[in-house]
């Protein structure tokens, strides 16, 4: 039983797909197939099964794959002891973002890294006994990809990223804490975002019996807007029109500003996709908060970049909602 293969099934099962597999460790499919077949030869039991068109793993192949995760874990603590890479502050770090986050967390990221590149580092002395130059603090190199999926496809996206930053909301199922670990950004209402000149604009707050009535501009199903407004439209007793399924929030709030529809927008992180035409009111008597967490492979969090990167987002997040 060698490392490659138990990383091989585990990913398997996050993936659902022998390609996938393939295209995330750079191999080709056949040799994700041949490790795997030899992997079931060496335990003696089957390991996966087909389910329509994708292979799947088998309760025994889900056993095994939880306790591969466990060794390449223990593999990584390992590495943590005698080496360089978990100590480089200034290793690449591969970020995915749903869209609100990447508009309003990747520039001000990238903005604090260049800044801390520039505090001063700490003298050494030279053999003259002067003081040496000072160089420069190494800081993480991030590469930022957007990822926009739906909630349960958050936990697979850490297979192919550092950090993946996802949401969900409060009565949705949690994340998947034996596979991934969590570290929370954020606890963001979404408000209703009405045009300012609409008659919705000059109330301090509303209700779902003010809001239904309305042309709505609303994410596809499996979203955090779209589960809201299934909550708006069981508390007013009577269907939610939505005339447009849009996930972008910039084109959202164009389209609010219009006066035509009304929509629902995240409250600390859509600042960058507003414009003085829309205005944020709180919905009342339901619960739109959504979580914005951080999941991270536990391998990854004994790399000091990461855990560099992870806190800078957790400050600038603290700095969003707080302003």
């Amino acid at each position: 039983m060698e490392l490659h293969q138990l990383h091989m099934l585990r990913e398997l099962g996050e993936l659902g797909s022998v390609k996938a597999v393939a295209d995330t460790l750079s191999v080709t499919p056949s040799a994700v197939s041949q490790q795997i077949s030899l992997l079931q030869r060496q335990v003696g039991t089957q390991l996966t099964r087909r389910e329509g068109r994708n292979l799947v793993l088998t309760e025994a192949g889900q056993v095994l794959a939880t306790a591969g995760a466990e060794v390449i874990d223990a593999m990584a603590a390992a590495k943590a002891a005698i080496g360089a890479y978990q100590e480089d502050a200034g290793g690449t770090v591969t970020i995915s973002g749903f869209h609100s986050a990447g508009q309003a967390l990747f520039a001000p990221l990238v903005r604090r890294l260049a800044a801390m590149s520039q505090q001063p580092a700490a003298t050494g002395a030279s053999d003259a006994g002067s003081p040496s130059p000072a160089a420069a603090p190494a800081v993480p190199r991030v590469k930022f990809s957007d990822e926009d999926v739906a909630q349960h496809g958050f936990p697979a996206l850490t297979a192919s990223y550092d950090l993946v930053l996802a949401h969900r909301m409060d009565h949705s199922p949690p994340w998947p804490e034996d596979r991934v670990r969590v570290i929370p950004l954020a606890h963001e209402p979404l408000d209703v975002a009405v045009a300012a000149g609409h008659p919705l604009a000059g109330r301090q707050s509303l209700s779902a019996a003010d809001v239904v009535g309305h042309p709505w501009v609303s994410s596809r199903s499996g979203y955090s807007p779209a589960d809201v407004l299934v909550a708006v439209g069981a508390m007013a007793s009577r269907p939610v029109e939505v005339v447009h399924r849009i996930n972008d929030y910039s084109t959202v709030a164009a389209l609010v500003s219009t006066g035509d529809v009304i929509g629902l927008l995240p409250r600390y992180t859509s600042s960058p996709a507003l414009n003085p035409g829309v205005v944020l009111r709180p919905l009342s008597g339901i619960n739109t908060q959504r979580r914005i967490d951080l999941l991270v492979r536990p391998e990854n969090l004994k790399r000091r970049s990461v855990l560099m990167v992870a806190a800078a987002l957790q400050e600038i997040m603290a700095e969003l909602a707080g302003g």
